[in-house]
């Protein structure tokens, strides 16, 4: 028989698509700490728990891989046992963890929590823990102490509780994550605001995106070198004479990154970006994933006609169907032309971008070609390079 967990009924339409919900990591650990209390006292396995979200949804979780331990008197000493992780069809990499707790009475007189094996170790500030502090984050921490302290008072005990949790695989699963790029090491973070999981959330990912720039705001960084993607992080490595301590990645969310900036008080970014994404930018196109717009031969060829092209050319880079495609057009026409069109389109990019800040930030950019290499830039860029590096080499001498 099917186990029910409580989520049937739960789903997003996306793209015409039914999508499943999940339950986080933190809810994992916090139902395998209820229901490991509940055997401590009890002595018997618990084969379902029951976890009620912060979200306001009651979960019914199968627990795994028990384990009952007794002390020489036959009193039971400390018991474990797990929760496999379900994020339903968000494309997550821990989907399909076993999450464990541990627990056993203590002395004091509190729920103690702390992480084991393959629960990451927060190594620099900024984040949700303090520094030293194993990085399972407040919600999953009061959900856990809430679990394990209704099955204390269920049994009377008003002692203290250790529980400790521990993800065997976290460590491997870490490497797929932002998590090394965050300073959290040894394994994976235990996560989760409403212990839900909604299914390709791009409220998570920008959420993700605000945590890695304040660690980095934190740690010194007031001006920020920002790719989109592997090809911009590729390109901004191989580039000579410029620190990229302070840099991190946005993915489709350009806008949105630019905000986060402004509301953490960051002093300037400078993008580094393959053009055909930024493209999408030089026309006011601040979430640059296909599926919101895409308009990349049309911004190019409004560029090469300002930049003096000829209606045939401009014929013919709208008839292509990748920015590289259009590069080719433009340069075959020879001269200037593409130069001059790049030029073009970085002003424009630099404009959208002050808008989008409004003013507020310095901002600029690099643009490159996979194939071409450098393309242009934005007026400011050069002064945001010695900006980014200036900053590295005064936080070197402080220290």
């Amino acid at each position: 028989m099917e186990h029910k967990t409580g989520l049937e009924e739960m789903y997003v339409m996306k793209d015409h698509r039914r999508l499943r919900c999940g339950f986080t990591t933190g809810s994992c650990a916090a139902a395998a700490s209820k229901a490991a209390a509940c055997m401590l006292f009890t002595g018997k396995p618990v084969e379902t728990v029951d976890l009620m979200t912060p979200k306001g949804i009651l979960l019914h979780l199968p627990v795994e891989d028990i384990a009952i331990k007794k002390a020489s008197d036959g009193a039971i000493s400390e018991v474990s046992c797990a929760v496999r992780k379900d994020g339903g069809d968000d494309p997550d990499a821990t989907n399909g963890l076993l999450i464990y707790s541990r627990v056993k009475k203590s002395p004091e007189k509190e729920i103690c929590i702390d992480g084991g094996v393959g629960v990451g170790r927060v190594t620099k500030p900024g984040l949700n823990q303090p520094v030293g502090n194993a990085a399972i984050n407040s919600t999953p921490r009061k959900m856990i102490r809430e679990g394990v302290r209704e099955i204390c008072t269920a049994f009377g005990y008003q002692g203290g509780i250790d529980v400790l949790i521990s993800i065997p695989e976290g460590e491997e699963t870490a490497k797929k994550t932002f998590n090394p790029r965050l300073g959290i090491v040894g394994g994976i973070s235990v996560l989760g605001t409403s212990g839900i999981v909604m299914p390709m959330s791009e409220e998570a990912l920008i959420r993700s995106i605000g945590v890695e720039m304040s660690m980095l705001h934190r740690n010194g960084g007031e001006y920020l070198v920002i790719t989109p993607g592997n090809y911009g992080e590729t390109f901004s490595h191989n580039m000579q004479g410029l620190d990229l301590t302070y840099e991190m990645k946005c993915s489709n969310f350009v806008g949105e990154t630019i905000d986060l900036a402004e509301e953490l008080g960051v002093k300037g970014i400078l993008f580094i970006a393959h053009i055909g994404k930024f493209i999408k930018v030089s026309g006011g196109i601040m979430n640059t994933h296909s599926r919101n717009a895409d308009s990349r031969a049309e911004l190019m060829a409004a560029a090469a006609l300002r930049s003096g092209a000829s209606l045939d050319t401009v014929g013919q880079i709208l008839n292509t169907n990748t920015t590289e495609e259009a590069l080719d057009v433009l340069s075959d026409c020879g001269g200037d032309l593409l130069e001059n069109t790049m030029k073009q389109v970085a002003q424009r990019v630099h404009f959208y971008l002050n808008n989008r800040c409004r003013g507020k930030l310095e901002i600029g950019a690099i643009l490159f070609s996979s194939v071409k290499g450098y393309l242009a830039e934005t007026d400011n860029a050069r002064q945001l390079v010695e900006a980014i590096n200036g900053q590295v080499a005064d936080l070197k001498n402080r220290s």
